[in-house]
C-alpha cells in the first residue's frame, strides 16, 4: 500500500514530518496485526449503470454492459418452454469486489426476487443448472410489461438480463414511390409503419410519416382508388378481430380525408381481421406481419 503525506509548514517540533510518519507506521502496524485485510473497490465498465427498477449486490461492480434500444430475449418460462420477448434490452455483468465477503447463488437470486416481489412483480420460473442459480421474473406496471432473468453461481459473478417489452419503433417505412411501384405490379401494397395501441383502433402519433407518404401517392396520381384493408393475427375472438380491422382501416380512411384533404371517394375501408395471414400466427415474428394495413386498387 502506498501512502502519499501531505504535511503543512509548521513551528511546533511536535507536528514534525517524522513524528507524522512514525504515527501512520504505528497505524499500518496495529491493522496487520488484526488481520485486517482493507476492501478494494473496482470501477465500474465504461459508461455502465444499474437498471431503474433494481439496485445492485452490496460489494459489486460492472464487469459487463450491453443496452439495446431493441431486441429479442428467449425467457425459460417451464420445463422445455421459452417465450420470446421484444424490446428495450440491458445485459449487465457484475463481479465482487476484492476481499469482500463471498454471497451464495441463491441469495443473489434471491435479493432480486424478493425486489420484485414488493412491487407487484411475479416469479415465472425457477431453476438450478450446472450449479448457477437462475430465475425468470416479470412486473406489469403503468402499462409496460418487463421481463428479468438473474443467474449466479455463486463465485462472486452474477448477471441479470432485463427487457421492456414494447414495440420496435420503425425507421425505416415504404415512400409513395415504392408502394406506387407495388401496387403497379400486384395490384396492392403492405404497409406497416402504421400503428395502434393493442386491440384499439386510435392511431399512434408515430403512424403520421407513412400516412404523409400514402397522401402523396393519392397525390401524384389523382385517378387511382385504393380500398384500405386492416388485417389482424389470429389472438382473440375471431368477431372481435374482424370488427378491429375495420375500425383500424376507417380509422386510416378518415386520417387521409380529414388530416391530407384525401376526396372519400378514392378511399373504402374494409376488414379482413384475421382470415388473409401472409406469415404463419405460430410465432410473435408471423403474427406481427399479420398485423397490417393493406392498399389495394379498386
Amino acid at each position: 500500500m502506498s501512502i502519499t503525506y501531505h504535511v503543512a509548514a509548521t513551528t511546533n517540533g511536535h507536528n514534525s514530518i517524522i513524528s507524522i510518519i512514525m504515527k501512520n507506521l504505528i497505524g499500518l502496524f496495529l491493522l496487520t496485526l488484526t488481520g485486517f485485510t482493507p476492501l478494494i473497490a473496482q470501477e465500474d465498465y465504461a459508461g455502465s449503470k444499474d437498471p431503474a427498477m433494481f439496485s445492485r449486490m452490496p460489494n459489486h461492480y460492472i464487469t459487463g454492459y450491453t443496452d439495446n434500444q431493441f431486441d429479442r430475449f428467449e425467457f425459460k418460462t417451464g420445463e422445455n418452454k421459452t417465450q420470446a420477448v421484444e424490446g428495450h434490452l440491458l445485459k449487465i455483468n457484475y463481479s465482487i469486489n476484492e476481499n469482500a465477503p463471498a454471497v451464495s447463488g441463491l441469495q443473489v437470486v434471491r435479493n432480486y426476487t424478493n425486489a420484485i416481489k414488493k412491487v407487484g412483480g411475479q416469479i415465472i420460473y425457477e431453476w438450478e443448472d450446472g450449479g448457477y442459480q437462475c430465475s425468470v421474473m416479470k412486473l406489469v406496471k403503468n402499462g409496460m410489461e418487463i421481463w428479468a432473468y438473474v443467474e449466479s453461481a455463486g463465485n462472486g459473478m452474477y448477471a441479470i438480463d432485463i427487457i421492456e417489452m414494447q414495440t420496435m419503433k420503425q425507421d425505416v417505412i415504404a415512400d409513395a414511390s415504392s408502394m406506387a411501384k407495388s401496387i403497379k405490379e400486384s395490384g396492392k401494397v403492405a404497409v406497416y409503419g402504421i400503428y395502434f395501441d393493442t386491440g384499439k383502433s386510435t392511431l399512434k402519433p408515430e403512424s403520421q410519416t407513412t400516412l404523409q407518404e400514402i397522401a402523396k401517392l393519392l397525390k401524384a396520381d389523382p385517378s387511382i382508388k385504393l380500398y384500405v384493408v386492416g388485417h389482424t393475427d389470429n389472438t382473440g375472438l375471431f368477431d372481435a378481430n374482424m370488427k378491429l380491422s375495420m375500425d383500424r382501416a376507417a380509422a386510416v380512411v378518415n386520417s387521409l380525408i380529414s388530416q391530407f384533404s384525401v376526396n372519400a371517394v378514392r378511399l373504402k375501408a374494409c376488414g379482413d381481421g384475421p382470415t388473409a395471414p401472409v406469415a404463419s400466427n405460430d410465432t410473435e415474428e408471423g403474427k406481427a406481419l399479420n398485423r397490417r394495413v393493406e392498399l389495394v386498387k379498386q
